[in-house]
Order: C-alpha cells, then structure tokens, then sequence
C-alpha cells in the first residue's frame, strides 16, 4: 500500500495563513557535520530557520510579516510532520515577483523543532 509524502504544505505565521506555492524548507538537523579525517568530524550549529514561497493575495498579511521579530511560524507537511519555528524573523531582502503573483520569503528564528 502507498503512503501520501507529497502535496499540500500549510504555512502559518502567528496565527496567518498563507498561500504557498511550491513547498517548504527546513533543516532536519540542528548541526552541521563536517568530515575532518575519516571517523573524526566537527559540528557547528545550524541556524533554525524556514524558506517558502508564497502567493502574494490580496489579503497576504505583509506589514504582520515584515514587522514580526518574535513569530511562531508552523508548517504543517501532508505527510503528518510539523516544523515550529520560535521567535522567527525575516531575512534577506523579500520581493513580490508581480508577474507571477509570488513572494520567497526567509525566516531565522531562535528554536526549530520538528514535532
């Protein structure tokens, strides 16, 4: 029998919906690992943070956005996983790609977990 691991992402910022087109990104590891020699490597600590691109409707909540600097932004997968990202903030410089109705849009936040 197959299982679903595709479609649909939901993305709420404070309580907001947006429309995404596309999917989501999220690290699934809170360190990155780097092979010094074989058997031996060093870690550094990730950043939590979450990449989507939404639809920029006309009730898209832009000043809720770029104003936010202690979000709470959960991403819901159609496959059951959820990713919560605390005290998340935007980065980078988002743009409105008007012809095709889309913003990227990056967040940094202080605790990203996977439930």
């Amino acid at each position: 029998m197959g299982q679903k691991i595709a479609g649909t992402c939901y993305v709420k910022v404070d309580g907001a919906q947006l429309t995404i087109k596309g999917g989501c990104e999220a690290a699934l590891m809170e360190v990155k690992r780097t092979t010094l020699v074989p058997g031996y490597f060093k870690e550094e600590e990730r950043k939590p943070s979450l990449k989507v691109t939404a639809l920029h409707t006309p009730d898209f909540p832009l000043k809720q956005l770029v104003n936010g600097t202690d979000m709470t932004i959960t991403c819901e997968l159609s496959n059951g996983k959820v990713y919560v990202l605390a005290g998340a903030y935007l980065v980078g410089e988002p743009v409105s790609k008007g012809d095709e109705g889309e913003i990227a849009l990056e967040f940094d936040g202080i605790k990203g977990a996977w439930q």
